[in-house]
């Protein structure tokens, strides 16, 4: 089975925000396609790219920049594009350690969005040492980015259930791939084939230049652990203290990161169903299993005969599992799939669920445009990253199906449904296979949250183990644990990157 395409699926819900009160909004602007080359448009001539200079200016609260970056870090003299960073500077005056990158996953989450909302929960010994600094990267946001056609062709490709049920099924999937890819190169040239992670990793060591910082010191969450353990092996010599919260243990076999998925999501639905019970409004009835099927039931009857939601779509199924998978990142969004399945039962529409599915796809569900460009990043990057291997017959995908299904009764169908990377035509040149240089970097710090969804425990056990790094642990629900679990998370985290302070692997808060 090829790993190319279970690889992207076993991914294809890490890059939600959490939906808590905490959250910023999301800045409302459609990000600029550029020029059709993948250049900037900008650019005079050859550019020593390690010199130049950081004009920083004010944007609210923090500072903002842009640099120059190759669009092809193996043509590091050819054409330049955009990042966009931001920082806020240390709040501790003369004892200020240098820069600390940021990186809150996805892949395609905006790392400038982000600055503002670490601030509000970092640690203040962090803040108060680091000059935080974020960045949107190559192609994500503000930079550079991948755009892949207008709203429509954008809805058209990741909204429908598309039915995944014979060969011809499979064979109109590619066909649709490869001509959303078409669209992709036809509005960001060059762009599209270079937002791969090693080329994301040179561009933070790049940064780390020019920023005046002789080591990386680096907090990245999701898929940006995968980012910075990628830097790690890429430039051992140059790391400096780096912490991974949620780890994503990309070298797993794709088929093996889906399973391991499947089971986070379906285990985070059934201790919302736990807590749903005990809840007096809760929208479901009977035991945990009982309703387990209630919600199975209400999916079945979204792809064969879609909700009301009084816009232009109705809520099928794909909808109905972006609107509960986005709930089920943190607890405190507990209460809106609550909501959400009340109006289902009650009421047989289907609004605040699709309102849920829209917020996971940077979606305004009324207008039908999007605010970020997250959503087809995401899948440029993902298939850069997951490389090239043999095609999936329809025998596989019912074998992955089986797989799927065992794995999570409640989604399964979903993990299954698609055939991935098939028919994206680009890989990416440089694809890490291997963690051992990353290993003789100093001793890195792993934290993993036991009941995390997206990105199992597991892997960051394993990631851990590949690395030679330290494993923290958090008992407790949610994707991810600093900033948003418990002092003690921060505390040990804090002590490491600030103090080098590092707690015994293991430790559990």
């Amino acid at each position: 089975m090829t790993t190319r395409v279970a690889s992207v699926l076993a991914l294809a819900a890490a890059s939600a925000l959490v939906l808590t009160a905490c959250t910023p909004d999301k800045e409302q602007v459609t990000p600029d396609g550029g020029a059709s080359d993948g250049a900037t448009g900008d650019s005079t001539g050859p550019v020593d790219i390690y010199t130049q200079d950081i004009a920083w200016e004010e944007c609210g609260s923090l500072e903002c920049a842009t640099v120059k970056v190759p669009v092809d870090w193996s043509e590091p003299e050819g054409e330049l594009m955009d990042l966009a960073i931001n920082r806020s500077g240390a709040r501790g005056g003369a004892e200020r350690m240098g820069s600390l990158l940021i990186n809150p996953g996805g892949p395609g989450g905006s790392g400038l969005d982000f600055t503002e909302y670490f601030v509000t929960t970092a640690g203040d010994d962090l803040l108060a040492a680091y000059d935080v600094v974020g960045f949107d990267p190559r192609g994500v946001g503000q930079s550079t980015p991948v755009m892949c056609g207008d709203d429509d062709v954008i809805d058209q490709y990741y909204i429908p259930d598309y039915p995944l049920e014979s060969q011809e099924d499979m064979d109109a999937s590619v066909a649709r791939t490869e001509a959303f890819a078409a669209e992709c190169a036809n509005s960001s040239g060059a762009v599209v084939e270079n937002v791969d992670t090693a080329s994301a990793a040179r561009d933070m060591d790049l940064l780390r230049t020019i920023l005046g910082d002789e080591e990386l010191y680096y907090l990245g969450f999701s898929y940006g652990t995968q980012l910075g353990a990628t830097y790690a092996e890429l430039f051992p010599d140059n790391v400096g203290r780096l912490a991974l919260d949620g780890a994503v243990d990309f070298l797993l076999p794709g088929e093996e990161q889906s399973i391991g998925q499947a089971e986070g999501f379906e285990q985070a639905l059934t201790n919302f169903l736990v807590w749903c019970g005990e809840q007096e409004d809760c929208a479901l009835d009977g035991t945990v299993d009982e309703m387990r099927a209630q919600i199975s039931s209400l999916m079945d009857r979204a792809r064969q005969e879609p909700f009301e939601t009084g816009e232009a779509w109705q809520l099928n199924g794909n909808l109905m599992v972006y609107g509960i998978v986005v709930t089920l990142y943190d607890e405190g969004s507990w209460g809106l799939l609550n909501t959400a399945l009340t109006e289902l039962t009650a009421s047989g529409t289907g609004g605040v669920m699709y309102t849920l599915a829209n917020f996971y796809l940077d979606r305004d569900g009324t207008s039908g445009t999007y605010s970020a460009n997250a959503t087809w990043a995401f899948t440029a990057i993902g298939c850069l990253d997951a490389g090239e291997e043999d095609p999936w017959d329809y025998s596989d995908v019912e074998d992955f199906r089986a797989l799927m299904n065992e794995a999570s009764p409640t989604f399964g169908w979903w993990f299954a449904g698609s055939t991935g990377c098939e028919g994206w035509p680009w890989v990416a040149d440089d694809i890490v296979t291997s963690l051992d240089n990353a290993a003789t970097a100093p001793q890195m710090l792993v934290i993993g949250t036991t009941n995390d969804p997206a990105t199992p425990l597991a892997w960051s056990e394993s990631l851990a183990d590949r690395l030679g790094a330290e494993l923290l642990v958090y008992d407790g629900e949610g994707h991810t644990a600093y900033g948003r679990s418990n002092q003690c998370i921060i505390d040990n985290v804090d002590g490491f990157l600030v103090d080098g302070v590092m707690p015994d692997s293991g430790t559990e808060c």
